[in-house]
């Protein structure tokens, strides 16, 4: 059967003939009937969820844990019902799809199906992350989804940015920090909150959910176990994040413990704890998450028409999410959606480069943590990645490339992207130095297709924008900075700096 017939011969949406006939009355021609008042439509919440239950799903289709990276005589595998994290070996676990099943539609009747999704309130599909749940979790009753319909953030074209600075006129950011807690986080969290309300409904041995965070996972955790009535417990490092990402957690009911550490000190602790109690892990050591991130790497195919960008350059800190961007666009192509795949850059802040200092070691020699210092970059300040081996993988299967940047650099990167319009976090000003730096030595050229993904929103991160413009940041020039300027409240004070400023304005135009 062809793509476009099983496409229309499956209901994968609410009938619109479900609507009683009306019953058909002869009148006279003389008197004409009564119009009737429009009909309203009330749906409540469990008739949404009603329609989902109604609505067949395709068969068939299954995923489960494997070792990461095994190799093809393995037989390891786990059900994702079970509450595991690790392989017998001690190594990351994978989520791994039935390809074969998958591969019974072709391209086109994947291109079809996700794209009819977008904009639509059918529950859940107009979630960015669950418009995929086939690619995602196919097995979980959409009755146990807990989902924010977030994702499907915007790709905008950096038009000013790229012209002005790079002489660029295909750049474009996709905002992932556009979503329910602002930041793409949500897009991994509502698949791992979903699974653990599966298991909760399952009565496994899970009383709340866990995590380690800089401050955008625990927004995402404890706002979608909000939803969901789980509790939630976050160990926060103690005056390393911002005061905006730490008061999310706390308005969202989450049991929140500041510790005296960096990231790094509070991801040992939160595994030693989820080893002694039904704590569900919810870091992305849990590979479910990655599942939810890979979303955006489809999404930005979406969004050009399913034409594939030359590159796509990511901010790391943990490393999930730049092996989650390759297995997102590794799968558009293994399942003939796309042709191809863009080559990857990972991003990291030159005070926390361990991925960047192996880059350059040649991926040959024995991978060394080290002790990050501090960053405006907070949320990938971490200098022991639990997803080192898997972002070593998406690089070399993308011929990609890992850049740094120093504090500087960043943060003159946010304010010169801020001041064509953009209001970006320090971590997207990490992927922006990374792009001037490749555009500088010619590795990415003028005409080059080019996706900086954007990973927070800016208003997390207001305070470090305040200390950029006032100048009150130790040894940093903020070349940049663009303070009020103070002036008495009378008119002839007001038109002299009004006409210095045009002055000066028009000497740079």
């Amino acid at each position: 059967m062809s793509s476009f017939s099983l496409l229309h011969s499956t209901t994968y949406f609410p009938s619109h003939s479900s609507k009683p006939h009306s019953t058909v009355r002869c009148t006279s021609p003389t008197t004409p009937s009564p119009a009737a008042p429009p009909q309203k439509h009330h749906r409540s919440a469990e008739n949404i969820r009603d329609e989902a239950r109604r609505r067949p799903q395709l068969q068939n289709l299954s995923a489960r844990y494997v070792p990461f990276d095994a190799p093809p005589f393995s037989t390891e595998s786990y059900s994702l019902d079970e509450i595991v994290y690790r392989s017998q070996s001690g190594g990351l676990l994978d989520v791994q799809h039935d390809f074969a099943a998958l591969k019974r539609y072709d391209g086109a009747f994947w291109r079809n199906l996700f794209d009819s999704r977008v904009g639509k309130t059918t529950w859940p599909y107009g979630s960015g992350v669950w418009s995929k749940k086939e690619w995602v979790l196919p097995e979980i009753d959409d009755d146990d989804i807990v989902s924010a319909f977030e994702g499907n953030s915007n790709l905008f074209w950096a038009e000013r940015f790229g012209k002005q600075y790079l002489q660029m006129n295909d750049l474009w950011v996709k905002h992932c920090g556009i979503s329910h807690t602002g930041s793409f986080k949500d897009l991994g969290m509502t698949v791992l909150v979903s699974q653990v309300n599966r298991l909760r409904k399952m009565n496994k041995p899970v009383v709340g959910v866990g995590c380690a965070s800089t401050g955008d996972t625990s927004a995402a955790l404890s706002a979608y176990c909000a939803a969901a009535g789980i509790p939630s417990i976050v160990f926060l490092p103690a005056d390393k994040i911002s005061t905006a990402q730490l008061v999310q957690p706390i308005a969202n009911g989450a049991f929140v413990l500041s510790l005296d550490t960096d990231f790094d000190g509070c991801m040992h602790l939160i595994r030693e704890v989820t080893a002694e109690l039904p704590i569900y892990l919810a870091n992305s050591l849990n590979s479910l998450r990655l599942e939810g991130q890979k979303t955006a790497a489809i999404e930005i195919l979406q969004q050009f028409n399913w034409e594939v960008p030359d590159w796509v350059i990511v901010p790391g800190g943990n490393l999930g999410n730049i092996y989650a961007f390759y297995k997102g666009f590794h799968m558009c192509k293994e399942l003939g959606l796309v042709d191809r795949i863009p080559r990857l850059v990972c991003a990291q802040a030159a005070n926390a480069n361990p991925l960047y200092l192996h880059y350059k070691s040649g991926f040959d020699q024995d991978f060394n943590p080290m002790k990050a210092d501090t960053t405006f970059a907070s949320a990938i300040q971490i200098g022991d990645p639990v997803s080192i081996d898997r972002a070593v993988y998406a690089l070399k299967k993308s011929n990609g490339i890992v850049e740094e940047a120093t504090e500087e650099e960043l943060m003159d990167a946010t304010a010169l992207a801020d001041s064509t319009g953009m209001f970006i976090c320090p971590h997207t000003g990490v992927a922006l130095t990374a792009l001037m730096k490749l555009r500088e030595s010619g590795v990415i050229e003028a005409n080059d297709r080019t996706v900086v993904v954007s990973t927070a929103h800016g208003l997390k991160f207001t305070q470090s924008k305040i200390e950029y413009h006032s100048k009150s940041i130790q040894e940093m020039a903020c070349k940049l900075a663009n303070p009020p300027v103070m002036v008495k409240a009378e008119f002839g004070s007001v038109m002299d700096v009004l006409k210095e400023y045009l002055k000066n304005n028009e000497s740079k135009c």
